[in-house]
């Protein structure tokens, strides 16, 4: 199997960076273009009550709209792809991808996208009832995608 282009999925933990670095080592190994994705979930604000509805905190003392916190939301992700590119790239060519919606499903569309050979992904290490709330966004993209994906756990 030849890995010819690997696309790294990340967020702002420190189980991105670790695998982020694992990432960008096979890239070296296997002279690999790499993909990088950072995934922003938009945060939804209720019209009705201007209540976070999550919390059910009201939000209309923040001052802050949709289009505002999306656009502080992209800044962060630019920035994340940003840190993590200075940190491990060095001299390989990076093609980065900033999605929207559903981590694992744009995980998976950014594989699509770029033609990845190999996802690396890191694994939050989520259990019990914070893993049912939570979700395992490892475990969907594991079983969805159309490529191998390489799960990396947080070194010790």
């Amino acid at each position: 199997m030849m890995i010819k282009k690997i696309l790294i999925g990340i967020d702002d933990s420190k189980h991105a960076a670790y695998a982020a670095e694992f990432g960008f080592d096979l890239a070296r190994k296997f002279n690999a273009q790499v993909g990088l994705v950072n995934i922003v979930s938009p945060v939804i604000i209720s019209q009705l009550t201007g209540a976070d509805p999550i919390i059910g905190m009201p939000l209309q003392g923040t001052g802050i709209e949709e289009a505002e916190l999306l656009d502080i939301q992209k800044s962060q992700s630019e920035n994340i792809v940003d840190q993590t590119i200075k940190k491990f790239a060095g001299d390989l060519s990076v093609t980065h991808f900033t999605e929207y919606g559903s981590t694992a499903d744009g995980i998976i569309s950014c594989s699509k996208e770029f033609n990845a050979d190999l996802v690396v992904i890191g694994t939050h290490n989520r259990t019990g009832l914070d893993r049912l709330f939570m979700g395992s966004v490892a475990e969907h993209v594991v079983r969805h995608s159309p490529v191998p994906v390489l799960v990396v756990p947080l070194g010790s």
